[in-house]
């Protein structure tokens, strides 16, 4: 039996929204933990939250203090969760230990899913979900990301998954899950950092109002799960792929040399080619993050219109 109020913590101002029907975008904090440098990681976390403020939308960026799941952060508690070396990276299977054991958390795509559903909050805005890593038919690295998308009903809207995965596989273990892969204004798969992968999404949206119809038609008809909305980085901040891969490669053979995996590699390899890159990679994430956020923002709110 669920016992929600020991473990969830509302913000007043994400509550009041939900009560009222108004749009509410969950972000996650993975991002300002482990995904980006300092001082970056704070300011575009707020920047972020303006963003979708702006665009008629309550932020409720999703993080753990002290064993409590927090739906909406404070300013002094995202400054908390970008400044402090003690924040655990925390998915599905991370969540019981670090609530049980009253630790901090930074909550992956997975774990801000789950939490955002617990929470009500059907739109979540990240840069890209987790999928079947590059190698993964030796090493079965598969993130816990698709399997969220598999069962917890919330929509993603992220730059397609990151650019560092098999992008292939990832497609082919969405469609067995069953999970829409609906590519925003475009028919192509974005492939984070670029535009363009060479594959396809299931179908193109056309406008949030079309979006929103989606969804309410397969929750409606009770098809529990994730839909993944990807929508692509802004072309003039664009990586070219055939580039940006070169930079994945070498990071990826510097990964497998240091005996690097798990929960470690993706941090790894996002860091690794920020300085590969000069730090190209990192404007072109923050440009995407803004992007998604728009955009997510915009859904949300037709999406609340419709309720």
């Amino acid at each position: 039996m669920k016992n929600l109020e020991k473990y969830l913590v509302v913000k007043e101002e994400v509550k009041e929204a939900l009560n009222t029907g108004k749009a509410v975008v969950a972000l996650e904090s993975t991002i300002i933990a482990h995904g980006m440098p300092y001082p970056q990681n704070i300011e575009t976390a707020l920047e972020i939250e303006d963003i979708i403020r702006a665009n008629g939308a309550v932020p409720a960026t999703i993080g753990i203090i002290d064993g409590k799941i927090k739906v909406g952060l404070t300013k002094e508690e995202v400054e908390f969760l970008g400044e402090s070396k003690e924040v655990i990276k925390v998915s599905r299977r991370d969540l019981p230990i670090v609530l049980a054991e009253k630790k901090h958390g930074a909550t992956t795509v997975a774990g801000t899913m789950i939490a955002a559903d617990l929470a009500g909050i059907k739109i979540f805005v990240t840069g890209g979900v987790g999928g079947v890593h590059r190698g993964a038919e030796k090493t079965f690295d598969i993130s816990a990301d698709l399997e969220e998308l598999k069962k917890t009903s919330v929509a993603v809207i992220a730059a397609g998954a990151k650019s560092i995965l098999d992008l292939g596989l990832t497609l082919e273990k969405l469609e067995t899950f069953g999970v829409p892969v609906l590519g925003y204004q475009t028919e192509e798969l974005p492939a984070f950092y670029s535009r363009h992968s060479g594959f396809n999404c299931d179908y193109k949206l056309e406008s949030p109002e079309h979006t929103a119809d989606i969804l309410r038609a397969k929750w409606e008809l009770g098809l529990d799960g994730g839909v993944l909305i990807a929508n692509p980085v802004p072309e003039a901040d664009e990586i070219e792929y055939s580039v940006i891969n070169e930079k994945i490669e070498q990071a990826l053979a510097e990964a497998k040399e240091k005996r690097i995996s798990g929960k470690e590699l993706t941090p790894f390899l996002l860091d690794r080619i920020k300085e590969i890159t000069d730090g190209k990679s990192l404007e072109t994430n923050i440009a995407l993050v803004r992007n998604n956020a728009v955009v997510g923002a915009k859904i949300a709110k037709a999406f609340a219109a419709k309720a």
